[in-house]
């Protein structure tokens, strides 16, 4: 017998939040698409019905994008605060790029909660290349990011662990 490996996404609990509050508001929105589906279907003659064809590909997205959160919620791995003097999944880490002395503060996350994030609130894909160079360092520590275009590094100068508890 083979056994296939499973591999879970890492989350923050917020992360997870995010995907069973999307769930719940897709399957509160499913009864009114398959009821504009019916509506349409009633309106007569489906290859020239504009309405039909439009509801029907609205519910066939939903049920897509519904499949796809339900599955991201099977698969999810819910990872516990990381320690308050390392790195980890939920640490919001102030740094300091060493080229020009910028400062910015990032939140280590995983991947669906980066990708629902919106470009202000700095979140990072705990796997992105500055995600993994930062994970398991503590403050103090100089990093070197390897990313695909671009080498640079940065200071850590604070870790917070209070993000999505």
């Amino acid at each position: 017998m083979i056994k296939l490996a499973t591999y879970f996404n890492k989350m923050t609990k917020h992360g997870y939040q995010q995907i069973q509050d999307e769930i719940k508001t897709l399957e509160k929105n499913r009864p009114g698409k398959i009821q504009a589906l019916h509506d349409a279907a009633a309106l007569g003659d489906r290859s020239e019905n504009a309405e039909y064809s439009t509801s029907k590909r609205e519910l066939h997205q939903l049920e897509n994008r519904l499949r796809y959160f339900r599955k991201q919620e099977q698969y999810a791995e819910v990872v516990s605060s990381p320690k308050s003097d390392q790195v980890g999944i939920g640490s919001k880490v102030k740094v300091k790029f060493l080229e020009d002395g910028d400062s910015d503060s990032f939140i280590i996350v995983g991947k669906q909660e980066a990708e629902f994030s919106k470009l202000e609130e700095n979140k990072i894909f705990y796997d992105s290349p500055l995600g993994k160079s930062l994970l398991h360092h503590q403050v103090g520590e100089t990093i070197s990011v390897k990313a695909p275009e671009v080498n640079y590094k940065l200071k850590i100068l604070e870790i917070s662990t209070t993000y999505g508890k």
